[in-house]
């Protein structure tokens, strides 16, 4: 992921970055639990995707994202177009495992889109916030996030981990899916 520029820098910045670290584990998570034809678990750990996700995107969809659109107003509109994709893909595992036989196939398609999302991000809308939010746009950022605050905490529990189906260790030296960040994942 970007690292270039500096944007991590920013406290803003970065909590959305540990955020797309902790998706992007759990992608890895889902697609190890298909591989092993493990529906239910799938639907676990979209639930958590899903709760990653929720204060991350109104961060970025009330805070990143406005001073941006004026510029940008193609690409953030295909950025709230997939935000919506994704949640309706993940909102399907709200209530338990999905009925339906496609859902799996559709979650890891969804997932694909959301992999290639948060590059976007990365290497696109970060540098460009960077470069051209004001003090007042970094500010409207935190009051955001003070409102909507973060999943980061939550993935410091083991109640967390185990309910997930999450396995740190058995992942350690991974890196199918991006960079394995265990402390992120379990701190």
């Amino acid at each position: 992921m970007c690292e270039y520029c500096g944007c991590q820098s920013l406290p803003q910045i970065a909590e959305l970055t540990r955020e797309h670290d902790l998706v992007v584990n759990l992608i890895g998570d889902i697609r190890t639990a298909h591989r092993n034809a493990d529906v239910p678990r799938m639907a676990r750990i979209a639930r958590h995707v899903s709760a990653v996700l929720v204060p991350h995107t109104a961060v970025e969809e009330q805070g990143l994202f406005p001073p941006l659109a004026e510029e940008f107003p193609d690409n953030i509109a295909a950025l709230r177009g997939e935000h919506r994709h994704v949640e309706a893909v993940l909102g399907e595992a709200a209530a338990g495992v999905p009925a339906d036989p496609a859902w799996p196939r559709r979650l890891l398609d969804a997932l694909d889109l959301l992999r290639n999302h948060i590059l976007k991000e990365q290497d696109g809308v970060f540098p460009a916030a960077l470069a051209g939010l004001s003090t007042e746009d970094w500010e409207a950022m935190d009051a955001v996030r003070s409102r909507v605050g973060t999943m980061s905490a939550e993935f410091a529990t083991t109640e967390f981990v185990t309910e997930a189906g999450i396995d740190i260790d058995q992942r350690a030296g991974s890196q199918q899916d991006g960079p394995l960040t265990p402390g992120k994942a379990a701190s």
